[in-house]
Order: structure tokens, then C-alpha cells, then sequence
């Protein structure tokens, strides 16, 4: 079967399905190997709200707070870089946590109830400082070299802004929303990097609370 007109998967990329990516997921359906009712967020025609878009952020998050602008992915990433801490610092160093290392846990230090699956680019043995990008949850499923921090603090963003209503500048404070949240919630960050680059602007916001 093919997708009906009214509805198409939603670019989470959860991994719900079996895929790890919602194009493979496409790919299937195309091919009569799934159903649309396979995605566990299909609707029926009659009661779906439209898919988040990059160029379809309407400003205002699911509860109505507004947002200045939206964090996206670098080029060639998959998702906009998480800047974390584990409630044990040292369990980056315990668990010898490295780059392309499948990180699982949930930031619970912003209270949100999302258990996420990181790809690690870069670990601080130190700090225990963790940055990397979140990735389909089914990179996590049967994975046995999965390392499970269980909670961690929600450091920062960082990645290429896209305005919604101001431009980002150093030292100041904003609302924004991670590109593709699933809980689709305005953080607060304060804004400690601005680069303007061929891509877009690069923004790193740290201070992150949810709104």
C-alpha cells in the first residue's frame, strides 16, 4: 500500500515500528511490507493534527508557552547535541563511556518523563560530562554494549538555530525548543555561544530548564 493523503509518519524517528528511521519505515509501507497502522502514532484521517515541520513550527509549544527559536541538527547529524550529566558523575568513568557509545537514560534533573538513546560524541572522564546526539530507540533494543546512566542533569544544546521570533545572542537567556521534542516543550537556556557559519547559526544554549 502507499501513504494516504492525509497522513504521513512524523519524523520522530522512535524506532516504535522496528526501523530505526521513519524513511525506512515509508520505504516498507511502499513496498506492502507495513501498514500506516503500524506507526504508533497513526491516527485515522479524521483525527490527526498535521506532523511538525522544520518549516511549520508555529511558535508556541504544546501547552501554549512561546518560543524564540528552534534548535536543529548540525549538517550530517542526527539530531541537535545534548549536553549531559549523569546523577553519578563518575559512572561516565565507571562505565567507560566513549565516543559512539550508545548512552541510555532519562533527564530527570529537568523533569522530563522522555527515557532518551544518545549517540556519544565526546565524554569527559574528569567531569563526566557527556555530549552527544539522541538516536532511534531501537539502536538501544537488544543492544548488550548499551550503558544505562538511568538519570541525568540536562546540561545544554547545542546546534543550528532557526528563528522563530528573536535571533539568539551570547549572554542572554531565551526559550527555545529542541528541533523534533517529542514532548514538543520550551526549554529555557542561557545562550553562551553564536557563530555565524555557511550552515545557518551555531548555537550552544547550557542553564536548560524546561518551561
Amino acid at each position: 500500500m502507499t501513504f494516504s493523503n492525509a497522513w504521513k509518519p512524523p519524523g520522530k524517528d522512535c524506532g516504535a515500528c522496528g526501523f530505526h528511521t521513519c524513511g525506512s519505515f515509508s520505504a516498507a509501507v511502499a513496498l506492502n511490507q507495513k501498514e500506516e497502522s503500524d506507526c504508533v502514532f497513526y491516527k485515522t484521517p479524521q483525527t490527526i493534527a498535521q506532523p511538525i515541520s522544520v518549516s511549520s513550527y508555529s511558535g508556541t509549544d504544546v501547552t501554549g508557552t512561546p518560543y524564540d527559536f528552534v534548535i536543529h541538527a548540525f549538517p550530517n547529524e542526527p539530531s541537535a547535541r545534548k549536553i549531559i550529566l549523569p546523577f553519578r558523575a563518575d559512572l561516565t568513568e565507571r562505565l567507560d563511556i566513549r565516543p559512539n557509545d550508545i548512552v541510555l537514560g532519562r533527564p530527570a534533573g529537568a523533569g522530563c518523563p522522555v527515557q532518551h538513546v544518545i549517540r556519544v560524541r565526546d565524554a569527559d572522564l574528569v567531569t563526566g560530562v557527556i555530549t552527544g546526539c539522541v538516536v532511534s530507540p531501537a539502536e538501544a533494543r537488544g543492544n548488550p554494549d548499551v550503558k544505562d546512566v538511568k538519570m541525568y542533569h540536562m546540561i545544554g544544546f547545542e546546534g543550528r538555530a532557526q528563528i522563530i521570533t528573536k535571533p539568539p545572542e551570547f549572554g542572554k537567556r531565551y526559550s527555545f525548543l529542541p528541533g523534533f521534542c517529542m514532548m514538543h516543550r520550551a526549554h529555557s537556556g542561557l545562550v553562551n555561544m553564536v557563530l555565524n557559519k555557511p550552515s545557518g547559526i551555531h548555537v550552544r544554549v547550557e542553564g536548560v530548564i524546561v518551561l
